[in-house]
């Protein structure tokens, strides 16, 4: 693959331990052969298409560095969507919420630095996952979340929850683009899910027990999924089902509320 040109500038400044901004204010600097080795090596696994973002281990999201590393998924611009509905469709100081299937942290991480008094409880099935994203929260020293290990809502506390937000695994089994891209070196099991809708369905069902009466469900979801995931809301006597379009134009997550 041709690596792009900002790709080789973050992977030069990662081997010179240095800013990017560095490489334009010392256009002059001579690498020393160690640091060339190093250098060689980053481009390497870049050009075998391996993720900028496992590189570098880290990924930026809704302006919070995170550690990132082969069990999670790497946070996309696309889901801060949800952090944004979020904050805005529930807008109050105090809440009990939940975030199903951490990964990183990323989701809880961001609403837990813009709302330090709500109560929130991320959970994973991975442990690895778990303890990175666990790593995140001390790092950027947010000390309002709660990290539960176990299958969705199975690992809640029982509590009423007044929001339940995910960005579960939604690529079918047989997908093509699995083996395309940045996919292919991220865990199957942040995004494989049976025919594209199991995770998806699976959150809707348990998530009525959890929320409370008005509590809302946030789900981000694939492309085309939308019209699928409205309608396993309705037939789970979900009210106030709406969508959100991402920054592209596509129907990214559906919001609904439990009455």
């Amino acid at each position: 693959m041709n690596i792009a040109k900002i790709d080789a500038e973050l992977l030069l400044a990662f081997a010179l331990n240095k800013p990017r901004s560095f490489l334009y204010a010392y256009p002059e600097y001579e690498l020393t052969k160690e640091q060339e080795k190093t250098f060689d090596a980053l481009l390497g696994r870049r050009a075998s298409g391996e993720p900028i973002a496992y590189i570098l281990g880290k990924k930026e999201f809704w302006s919070l560095e995170l550690t990132v590393n082969q069990s999670v998924l790497i946070p996309r611009p696309e889901t801060e969507l949800l952090v944004e509905v979020a904050l805005n469709k529930l807008g109050r100081e105090v809440a009990i919420v939940a975030d199903m299937g951490t990964g990183s942290g990323a989701i809880a991480l961001a609403l837990a630095a813009e709302r330090s008094k709500w109560n929130i409880f991320a959970t994973d099935i991975s442990t690895d996952a778990l303890n990175l994203a666990r790593y995140n929260a001390g790092r950027l020293q947010l000390n309002n979340i709660n990290f539960c290990c176990g299958d969705w809502c199975s690992a809640l506390p029982n509590k009423k929850f007044d929001l339940i937000v995910s960005n579960p695994p939604y690529i079918a089994q047989n997908d093509p683009h699995l083996q395309q891209g940045d996919v292919r070196f991220e865990p199957k099991i942040a995004l494989k899910a049976g025919n594209g809708l199991v995770a998806l369905k699976k959150i809707i069902i348990q998530a009525k027990e959890y929320l409370a009466i008005g509590g809302l469900l946030m789900l981000e979801h694939g492309y085309n999924q939308s019209r699928q995931v409205q309608e396993l809301l309705c037939q789970n006597k979900y009210h106030a089902i709406t969508p959100y379009k991402d920054l592209a134009g596509i129907y990214r997550i559906v919001v609904a509320e439990k009455t």
